[in-house]
């Protein structure tokens, strides 16, 4: 079974201690005691550590070693329009456990009123969200949960895929994705609100070179989406590394779905 691991904020002088909520967690629930081992993550390496102190509120940890560093992981942003709350906190833990770099959460025309202006109050929620959801899945640095911005500030991006989730259909996700783990780069990913987006939305994106692409021939709920797309993106990049800079399939292939099959599947 898998050492449960935990953030601390800070190591010092091999060091490191566990407060508030998390604390009470791990001493009420899990029972633990000192002489116990866990991993932590200091938000950049992992460490295998034992409990000196366990209290109410309080837990310290004295470090025995550091843990092999993973390897990076692909750099994905998610530009998610804000939708209800409810399900945007959903949407984050998702995209957490499978692997999101940041969520940059903006204002579409079709985001419900209100939620611009309430979303500030959140963040504090939704990082702890995003914390619980990296301690559960084991990653070594939390994601970026952005303060949320206008629909024309989140076009503004320099990754090199940029992917417009369209529910109007469009290609395949894969069409875009290279198929060389070499030519991976960061990745975003456009999310529209629960409305879908507007024409004008839609022409912006693709002015600002944004690539439409379609999850498929049914219309999902927009984190259902963010979720669908993270995986296909996760599992793609995996193939990708899995095979090095072999070619995944014929690009000249008639079945092949990309226009540029130097570089995409």
């Amino acid at each position: 079974m898998a050492r449960r691991r935990f953030f601390v904020t800070a190591i010092r002088r091999g060091m490191a201690e566990l407060s508030g909520p998390d604390a009470e967690h791990l001493v009420r629930v899990l029972r633990a005691e000192p002489g116990q081992q866990y991993e932590i993550s200091d938000n950049r390496d992992v460490y295998l550590a034992q409990i000196e102190v366990a209290r109410k509120s309080l837990v310290s940890f004295r470090v025995l070693e550091k843990l092999p560093s993973p390897e990076p992981g692909l750099e994905i942003h998610l530009f998610a329009a804000l939708i209800k709350f409810d399900r945007f906190e959903w949407l984050i833990e998702k995209a957490t456990e499978l692997g999101v770099f940041s969520i940059q959460p903006f204002a579409a025309v079709r985001s419900e009123r209100g939620l611009l202006q309430a979303a500030p109050k959140r963040l504090a929620r939704w990082g702890k969200i995003a914390l619980e959801a990296s301690q559960q899945a084991h990653r070594a640095s939390l994601p970026i949960i952005e303060p949320p911005i206008s629909f024309s500030a989140a076009l503004k991006t320099d990754a090199p895929v940029k992917l417009l989730l369209d529910e109007s259909g469009g290609p395949p996700i894969l069409n875009f994705l290279p198929y060389k783990h070499s030519a991976f780069g960061p990745v975003a990913v456009l999310l529209g609100p629960e409305g879908g987006w507007t024409e004008g939305e839609r022409e912006a994106a693709l002015a600002a070179g944004w690539r439409g692409c379609s999850l498929g021939n049914t219309i999902l709920r927009a984190e259902t989406a963010a979720t669908a797309a993270l995986a296909v993106i996760q599992a793609a990049w995996m193939q990708a590394a899995g095979a090095g800079n072999i070619q995944l399939s014929d690009p000249h292939s008639e079945n092949k779905f990309s226009s540029e099959p130097d570089t995409y599947l």
